[in-house]
């Protein structure tokens, strides 16, 4: 500031005492009126004989306060009335009564505001204004007090005071200076301003005390005003005085507890109540839980153990632990709803599509549960790829049975004791994952999902598929024993599912105690009606879109899933079909749009680039190509083998990371052809001399299986033979060195396969004939299927007529489908 700050209002109080005294005393009301610059102000009322200070906003308050330290002159400060604006001080706005004021000092702060330290001089009235700009100026009659002191109003100012002198000493902190004002204070007129003054009554109420000129009627408003805030501070202060006690005696009630405790301790007494009263819950608990016999013995025995032990011992606290597990553990058979096999169906159609046989499996599961409910239901295993819907199947089946459902995952479990429990001597021990999920279900007749079944591995802690003989064991998980509990516990009454992704890598003891369900992987057209029904509706309102605002072409459902997409089951077009709402989303969210609806032009503009092409079968006749069909860990696939003969010594040449298999078939293959080069009419001494080299593209995806067999010999007959394989057909079938044409498996995969790739005849195994039907109708529809019992079907059907320009050292098919990268899910079999 440019000068020293300003004083604060207690110590102002004290050096305006005398003033007070000297300008409120009773004189005669002067006949001519002034003419002082007005000071207009918010919420704040000057009281005559008070100093205080005021911040001043208004360019007009600064004019008129600058104005009177410049002449010299006193000014008038007026409150602006509460009901008006507080936008512009106009006279219309303003109280007719204020308080003639001195400047003692008129102080800029650097932040450019404006301060005044003012003592009010006497109370005016306004005549009129004189002037508005660019200050407000006004004539003002000055008003004297209305009545002489007398022992009435002395009388008044003696219990005015000792009010006054009552609520300082009540107020908390009260500052000394004020209480040595308040007693030299020497009439009711500078006794009444002053408290007025610093009291907190609202501004309206202290205008009031300034307007009113009798002194018998001021002092008492504000003995009145004075009489309801000492009870209010009695009243705060007897209430404080209240909590502090309570909170002092609690403090010590606290304090003194726990000194007991400390001598009870040390004297191993005090605790005997609050046990008894333990035991007496966990006996209640146990004779509720209906435990059978040889379990109530057991937790009776420990009960007894605990009630023996002091309850600072470390072992009381795992025997508490192990009696909370027995207690909370569905032991009673709870009343079962019968099934409904109709509302199962309803079930099942409604939350799958396809998978026709899976839910006739399933309906016949659920009725010889309902024929025989007390029978000893198979163990469930649904096997296949990734995102088919295993897990949502075993939902399902918990919902038509109205059965809790519960999923214990064993991905990555390598320790017999996740599945077995850890014996109660270890710290921490708890009872395995069977038993957990039992308790969490909350009842004995649950659904229990055993997921990813086959991700389970050995380690030095044993072998988790080991223990899990017993837990799948109808005949012998009725009397399941967790290391944890050691009694027995019975799982006969819980329906146990597993899931599975390689059924290779489930031992065989295992597998052999549960029927496997394979669920295969879905055509294109089965895809698009699980995103018609289910992805895209999910996909809307996971990004807060509606029906109306967004929508996806079924064409363009078909290119995410040819183009956009490679796998068995739906997962990735879920997230594909979520991303290309994510793009409407931002449109619809900036008001770009309010409508959408995503065509096939526009997913290179949504989604990027194809990331994946459909294998197109080759069409240019040259010798010593053959189409494959390949089964792969995300559906069915199509391979080239391409063969090609150099002269040199008989060599043979494989490429294409093909697997050990699958190079002993086309050693089977090439022996074949060389017992039947004469029938071949080829030049058993030209092979001889003739280098052959296979190779399968897409090199860095390995290849693997015996059924590419087919495949290989005719290539290799077609390359030394000079007659082409027909481009329109596709093969597939082992074969043995009789001639024979062996049944393989992934036929559905790999027939619908072909016909994604724009085939019309397929070569098949004829003991393959039982897949027939489970390949899609819309696919029989498109191909001709031709099976093979030997290999003389294969050339029958297989080979065209001799090619018009001579065989190429190297043929060349077209582009694999991965451009040469591995695809995703691992390699082909073949």
């Amino acid at each position: 500031m440019t000068e020293t700050n300003l004083r604060d209002h207690a110590s102002s109080a004290s050096a305006s005492t005398a003033t007070g005294a000297a300008t409120t005393g009773p004189t005669s009301t002067q006949d001519e009126a002034d003419l002082i610059a007005i000071v207009p102000v918010r919420q704040f009322v000057l009281f005559p004989g008070v100093v205080m200070p005021i911040t001043l906003k208004d360019e007009a308050a600064i004019a008129a306060a600058q104005h009177a330290v410049r002449e010299g002159v006193p000014l008038g400060l007026v409150m602006q009335r509460s009901d008006a604006s507080d936008e512009e001080f106009s006279p219309l706005n303003l109280h007719r009564m204020g308080t003639v004021a001195n400047v003692l000092r008129y102080v800029t702060s650097p932040d450019g505001e404006h301060h005044l330290v003012c003592q009010g001089e006497q109370r005016f009235r306004v005549s009129r204004y004189t002037q508005e700009r660019p200050f407000l100026q006004a004539q003002v009659v000055r008003l004297d007090d209305a009545g002489a002191e007398s022992p009435d109003l002395e009388a008044r100012l003696i219990h005015l005071q000792g009010q006054a002198l009552e609520a300082l000493q009540l107020l908390p902190q009260s500052p000394p200076e004020l209480l040595s004002a308040v007693r030299s204070m020497g009439t009711s007129s500078a006794l009444a301003d002053f408290i007025a003054a610093y009291s907190d009554m609202p501004p309206d109420e202290k205008q009031d005390v300034l307007e009113t000129l009798d002194l018998a009627r001021r002092s008492e408003l504000l003995s009145s005003y004075l009489a309801q805030r000492i009870e209010v501070l009695r009243l705060s202060q007897e209430i404080s005085r209240q909590t502090r006690a309570s909170l002092d005696d609690r403090q010590r009630e606290v304090l003194l507890r726990e000194q007991l405790a400390t001598i009870q301790r040390e004297l191993g007494e005090g605790e005997e109540e609050g046990k008894a009263r333990e035991i007496a819950e966990l006996t209640e608990a146990i004779d509720k839980a209906q435990m059978p016999e040889e379990v109530d013995k057991a937790a009776r025995k420990e009960l007894r153990r605990l009630e023996r032990m002091p309850e600072a011992s470390a072992e009381f606290g795992m025997v508490r632990t192990y009696l909370d597990w027995l207690i909370e553990l569905p032991w009673a058979l709870e009343e079962e709803a019968p099934v409904d096999l109709a509302e199962a169906r309803a079930v099942l159609e409604a939350d799958h599509h396809g998978l026709e046989r899976i839910k006739e499996r399933i309906l016949e599961f659920l009725a010889v549960r309902k024929l025989a409910p007390e029978g000893k239901a198979p163990i469930l295993c649904f096997a296949g790829p990734p995102g088919v819907g295993k897990t949502s199947l075993g939902q399902s089946i918990a919902r038509a049975m109205q059965r809790p459902f519960v999923r214990v995952s064993l991905g990555g479990v390598h320790d017999e004791a996740e599945i077995r429990g850890h014996r109660r001597t270890y710290l921490g021990a708890l009872p395995g994952n069977i038993i957990q999920g039992i308790r969490k279900a909350g009842s004995r007749q649950c659904v229990m999902m055993l997921d990813e079944i086959d991700k389970m591995g050995a380690g030095i802690q044993g072998d988790p598929a080991a223990a899990m003989l017993e837990v799948l064991d109808p005949e012998q998980n009725h009397t399941f024993r967790d290391n944890y509990l050691a009694v027995p516990y019975d799982l006969s009454r819980v329906v146990f599912i597993a899931t599975a992704n390689m059924l290779d890598q489930i031992p065989g003891p295992l597998r052999d105690r549960m029927e496997v369900i394979p669920l295969t992987g879905y055509t294109d057209a089965e895809k698009l009606e699980i995103a018609r029904r289910y992805l895209v509706p999910r996909a809307l309102e996971t990004n807060g879109l509606t029906a109306e605002q967004a929508s996806i072409d079924d064409e363009a459902i078909r290119q995410i899933i040819r183009h956009y997409t490679r796998e068995a089951g739906v997962r990735q077009l879920e997230r594909e079909l979520s991303r290309a709402l994510r793009k409407i989303a931002v449109r619809v969210a900036e008001g770009e749009a309010n409508a959408v609806r995503i065509t096939p032009d526009d997913l290179h503009e949504i989604l990027g680039a194809a990331r994946f092409e459909d294998e197109v079968a080759m069409r240019v006749s040259v010798p010593g190509v053959a189409t494959g069909m390949a089964w792969t860990p995300v559906g069915g696939d199509i391979l080239f083998i391409e063969a090609t003969a150099a002269p040199g010594k008989g060599k043979l040449t494989l490429t294409g990371q093909l697997g050990d298999v699958m190079r002993e078939s086309v050693q089977a293959a090439l022996s074949l052809l060389k017992s039947r080069a004469s029938t071949l009419e080829i030049d058993a001494e030209k092979l001889d001399k003739s280098d052959l080299h296979v190779h399968v593209p897409a090199g860095a995806t390995p290849k693997d299986g015996p059924s590419a067999g087919v495949a290989m010999y005719l290539a290799l007959v077609s390359i030394l033979t000079g007659r082409v394989v027909r481009p329109d057909t596709a093969m597939t079938g082992e074969i043995s060195l009789r001639g024979l044409v062996l049944p393989v498996g992934g036929i559905k995969e790999k027939v619908v396969a072909a016909a994604r790739a724009g085939l019309t005849r397929v070569m098949l195994p004829a003991r393959n004939k039982r897949d027939f039907d489970d390949i899609p109708e819309d696919v029989r529809e498109q191909l001709e299927f031709i099976w093979l019992e030997t290999v003389d079907d294969a050339l029958r059907e297989g080979l065209g007529q001799a090619a018009t320009t001579e065989p190429t050292a190297g043929s060349s098919s077209a582009d694999s489908q991965t451009g040469g990268e591995p695809q995703s899910g691992g390699g082909a079999s073949a």
